[in-house]
C-alpha cells in the first residue's frame, strides 16, 4: 500500500526531477481530470467495448457471418439468432460484429494517412508563408469545395471495390481540414522568438518543420481526428450502401442497410 502511495505522490509532484517524471505526472493529472466526467468515462467504455468486440470477433461464440442457410432466411430474433437472419439466412448479429472490423480498420488507416499529410501541408504553409502558403491552401480549398462523400464515391467508382479502395478514396479527401488547423496554429507562431532563434542558429527548414512546427499542431489534430472518426464511419457506410465499398459477401454495415432496405 505504501508503494502505491509513494507512486501516486511521485506522479503528483509539482517539482518533477526528471523529464520522465514530468511526462508521467502530466498523464496522471489528465487521467484524474478525465475520471471526474462520468459522461466521458461512459463514452470511453462504449467505444472500448465496440473496439474490443471487433478485434476479438473471431474468438467470440458467433455464427459464421458469411454462411448461408436458405431454410432459415428472415427469421425473427431468437435465442439462436439474437438479431434474426437476413434474406440469405445469415446471422445478423454475427455480421454486425464482424462488419465492425473492416469499418474500424478503414477509420484507423484513413486517419494514419490523412492526418500526417494534412499536418505536413498545413505546417509548411504556416511556417514559410508567401507563395508556398498560397499554393498549398488553394489546393486544399479545391478539395474542401466538394462534399467528401461525393469525392470519395468518384474515387471509389474509378477503382475496384475493396478495403484499400475505400481507404484511398476517403484519405484523399480527408487531409484538408488538418492542413487548415495546422496552418492556422503555425502561422500565429511563425514570428515567435523560439522560431526566430531556431532560424538564427541555422536550423534546416526540414528540421524546423518536423521538430518545432509539427508538435505545436498535434493537440488540435488529435481533437480533430476524434471528431472526424464518426464522419469517416458514415462515409464508409455510404460507400457500402451505394455498392462501391467492400465486395460481398464480406459483412459491411452500409451494404447490410442496403440489403435490408427492401424489407422495410
Amino acid at each position: 500500500m505504501s508503494t502505491l502511495s509513494n507512486t501516486l505522490q511521485w506522479l503528483s509532484s509539482d517539482t518533477p526531477a526528471t523529464r520522465t517524471q514530468a511526462k508521467l505526472g502530466a498523464i496522471y493529472r489528465l487521467l484524474r481530470r478525465f475520471l471526474t466526467h462520468p459522461i466521458g468515462v461512459l463514452g470511453l467504455i462504449m467505444v472500448a467495448l465496440i473496439v474490443l468486440t471487433a478485434l476479438f470477433a473471431a474468438w467470440l461464440p458467433l455464427a459464421d457471418p458469411v454462411a448461408q442457410s436458405l431454410d432459415q432466411r428472415l427469421l425473427p430474433p431468437s435465442t439462436q439468432h439474437w438479431l434474426g437472419t437476413d434474406t440469405l439466412g445469415r446471422d445478423i448479429l454475427s455480421r454486425v460484429i464482424h462488419g465492425a472490423r473492416p469499418t474500424l480498420a478503414i477509420v484507423a488507416l484513413v486517419l494514419l494517412i490523412s492526418v500526417p499529410i494534412g499536418l505536413l501541408v498545413g505546417a509548411a504553409a504556416g511556417l514559410w508563408g508567401g507563395w508556398v502558403d498560397a499554393v498549398l491552401m488553394r489546393v486544399a480549398d479545391v478539395f474542401l469545395a466538394f462534399p467528401r462523400l461525393i469525392l470519395a464515391i468518384a474515387v471509389a467508382a474509378a477503382l475496384s471495390a475493396g478495403l484499400w479502395t475505400a481507404v484511398i478514396a476517403i484519405a484523399a479527401t480527408g487531409w484538408p481540414p488538418y492542413a487548415r488547423v495546422a496552418r492556422a496554429e503555425i502561422a500565429a507562431l511563425r514570428r515567435s522568438e523560439f522560431i526566430q532563434a531556431a532560424k538564427a542558429i541555422g536550423v534546416s527548414p526540414l528540421r524546423l518543420l518536423v521538430r518545432h512546427a509539427l508538435p505545436l499542431s498535434l493537440p488540435s489534430a488529435f481533437v480533430r481526428a476524434a471528431l472526424d472518426a464518426p464522419g469517416i464511419v458514415l462515409i464508409v457506410a455510404g460507400l457500402g450502401f451505394l455498392g462501391v465499398g467492400l465486395p460481398p459477401p464480406q459483412p459491411e454495415w452500409g451494404a447490410m442497410v442496403a440489403e435490408g432496405r427492401a424489407l422495410v
